[in-house]
Order: C-alpha cells, then structure tokens, then sequence
C-alpha cells in the first residue's frame, strides 16, 4: 500500500438523479484527491430565461427536475412575486406549502425506498429489495403515491405541475374535493410513522460530518416554502443577502459549480433543516424522532434516511393540518404586473435550500437569471466526506471501497442533472 499508487475506475454510480464520476488518488498510503466529476453536460437554463417574459419561470424551471419541480417553481415565483411587490394572500400561500409537503413526501419516500433501502438490507436494486422485503416496498409505493395525489390535486399533475402560477394557482380545490385526499393522508401518516420505525433499525457506521450547515428558518414553524437563511455557526440573513455569503466555483473537473459559504464548504438539506430547527417539527415527527433514536441534532450522513423518514411524517401531518384548516381563496391568484427591479427567491427543495434570483426590466423580460440548486450547494461538503470515509477506509479492497463511496454520495441523495450548470469512480492509489 505505502509505495505503490492505484486509480480505481468504477462506472456509473446508480440509484442517483443522474450521472457522474469520483476519481481519488491515494498515493503512499495517503488520500491524495477526491474528485466528485459532474460530466454531464450544461443545460443552460440561465441563459435561455435571459429575454423571456418573466411570467415564464415557474413552468421553465421545473423542467429542471421531474423529482422536485415544485421547488422550482416556488423558488421561482418567490424571486418574481418578490420582484414585482406582489403579496400573497394567506390562504393562497397555505395551498403553496400544502403542495410543497406533496412533493416531501413523494421525493423523500421515493429516495428512502429505491434508492437508498437497499444499500442497508444488501440488495442491488429496488427489483431485489422488493423480492426480499416485498411489504416494506408496498408500503413506500402506497406512501409515495399520497404525496402523488396531492400534486395531482393541487398541482394539476404529479410531474411538472401545472396549476402553479405567479401570483398562486389557476384554480384553487374546494373543501369537498380535499376530503378524499385528507382521508389518504390519514392512511399515510401511519404509512410514514412505520417508515420511521422500519429505517430506524438499520445499521449505521458511526460517523460524523463538521461542514457547516445551512437551512431556512420561519418563525414558529419548519421552513418549506420561504425564510430566512441561517446556520451552525449562528449567522442569518435574507435571500437577498445571499450573494454576499455564498460564491459558486468552477472546479476544473466538473460541468457543476461548488459553492462556499463565507469561504467555506457547507451542507444544505435534511441534515441541516433537523440539526438547525427539529424544535420546530410537529409533535408527531419529534416524538417519532426521539422513538427512532435521534438528538434534537443529526450529523450521521447515513442516518440522513431516517431524517428524511421523520421529515416525511412532518410533511404527511402538515399537509392534514393545513387541508383541517383550508380556507378557499376567493381568487386563486393575485395579479402581478412586472417592473424594473431584482427580486430573491429560497425554498427548501427534499435536497435543500435552492435559491433563484431575477433581474427583470420595466417591461417584464428576464435581463438576468441565477439558479443554486442544493447539490451544487453540497458538493464541496460531499468530497470532504469523501475524502475523510477514504482515509478511514483504505484497507478495504478496491471493490469494497467502490461500494461505501457509493453508498456515501447516495446519503445525501444528490440531484446531479439539477446541478450540472455520477458515478465512474476513479481510485489512484500509490
């Protein structure tokens, strides 16, 4: 080991959202380099927003991603709706957030049963999984399919929705239609509460991550839709501000950027939203947590499965509080007249925080437009881990190693097309 030098080539990394390659180097016994390689190629949604009306993000974003295109969308319309000084009525921003916990629920359930499930039970895929563990895939089938149904109703379709609009929805439910999906829900929250129970008793390695962590935070609720920024080490500010903390990167190795934070590599998505804010969970998803075995903090990567399990029982549970307390709006939307001006948007997308930002011009065309997705966030923190799994691990083989490095980036359940603006693994050893 000490005096020889091995590169290890694994090919595509599978049950992620798309396509990558890790080359690390250990060379004397010492991991050299880690590089999480992003190979897929740009797809410029930045530069074809720059000239189109600015009513058109929320349907052009979201075909950024088919998991969580509601969170583009909302992102999108926060920086626009923010932009032009629209506000919001209360009951069309509750039917936002309900159609937000619609998409928590299917990505988080999708994420947690075919595709990172079987890493702990020693399937190699979501077929094997569902021959030896048959009834804990229906169950996440049933599960996936509630967070489905409310895209559907209020989104208008599950994928790539499209009631969303500036200014709120096309068309808002009535009471009536949503009774059928409350009931639903009512099944899923015991769905969720035994997923929480099922992931619990997985093994996990005994490991920590230091990056920072970054998440929004809303007065007395957990922040899905909207917030303000905040972090470990005690700072917030506004979506506004965000350029001032956070610079995206060109690593010459990959078509994504990585971003720091105050000069640093951080961690947005459910680790961070627990670690900064599980005081603010519902009572259930807080006692389901404390029955799981978690701290009001949670810095075990692989333990992100159960985190994401309890979000989901969050999510089931606000998703019924706010159809209890629906109030139809009596206009679905709120009109929105475009001006000069740059307008900030967040949410937290299943992944983490993403940010879009719009510069518009008196006439409502897009001068500018940035999109941050989480895992453009995440990768510098990713490679950190990497790199720190790596060195506690080099007596495995080379195969071995290929399996925890895959299992490693599946913790954090990387949106890689999202971020191209994975995995051939590449191991040079000596």
């Amino acid at each position: 080991m000490d005096s020889e030098t091995t590169r290890l080539t694994l090919g595509s990394l599978a049950r992620v959202e798309g396509e990558g390659r890790l080359a690390f180097t250990v060379r004397h016994g010492r991991v050299e380099s880690a590089e999480l390689n992003i190979y897929e190629p740009p797809r410029f949604f930045e530069s074809f927003l720059r000239g189109r009306d600015f009513r058109e993000p929320p349907d052009i974003t979201s075909r950024i991603c088919g998991i969580c295109p509601v969170a583009y969308q909302v992102s999108a319309c926060n920086a626009i709706e923010q932009a032009c000084g629209t506000h919001l009525t209360q009951p069309i921003l509750d039917l936002r957030r309900l159609l937000y916990c619609g998409e928590w629920i299917a990505s988080h359930t999708l994420h947690i049963y075919l595709l990172h499930a079987p890493d702990f039970l020693g399937a190699a895929d979501a077929i094997e999984l569902a021959r030896i563990a048959r009834p804990d895939v229906e169950r996440g089938l049933a599960l996936k399919k509630a967070g489905n149904a409310i895209l559907e109703l209020i989104g208008g379709r599950s994928i790539h929705p499209v009631n969303v609009r500036l200014g709120g929805f096309y068309r808002a439910p009535t009471p009536s239609e949503l009774e059928p999906l409350a009931e639903q829900l009512r099944t899923a929250l015991d769905d969720a509460l035994a997923t929480v129970r099922w992931v619990s008793h997985f093994e996990f390695p005994d490991t920590e991550i230091d990056s920072e962590l970054l998440a929004l935070a809303q007065p007395g609720r957990y922040a899905i839709e909207d917030g303000m920024l905040t972090t470990t080490s005690g700072l917030s500010f506004t979506p506004e501000e965000f350029s001032d903390h956070v610079e995206e990167r060109q690593v010459p190795y990959s078509t994504a950027l990585h971003a720091h934070l105050d000069g640093q590599a951080y961690l947005a998505g459910p680790l961070a939203r627990y670690s900064l804010h599980s005081a603010e969970l519902s009572d259930i998803a807080r006692q389901a947590a404390t029955e799981a075995g978690l701290g009001t903090v949670c810095r075990n990567p692989f333990q992100s499965i159960v985190v994401r399990a309890v979000e989901t029982v969050f999510a089931v549970d606000e998703a019924l509080r706010l159809i209890r307390e629906y109030q139809r709006p009596d206009r679905p939307f709120v009109d929105t007249s475009p001006r000069a001006a740059t307008g900030y948007g967040v949410s937290e997308a299943p992944r983490g925080m993403l940010y879009h930002r719009y510069e518009l011009d008196s006439e409502g065309h897009i001068l500018r437009a940035t999109i941050i997705p989480p895992t453009s966030q995440n990768q510098a923190a990713i490679e950190i881990d990497l790199r720190n799994t790596l060195a506690a691990n080099l007596r495995l083989t080379d195969t071995e190693l290929a399996a925890l490095c895959e299992r490693t980036i599946r913790n954090y359940d990387p949106c890689i097309s999202c971020a191209t603006h994975f995995l051939d693994l590449t191991v040079d050893r000596g």
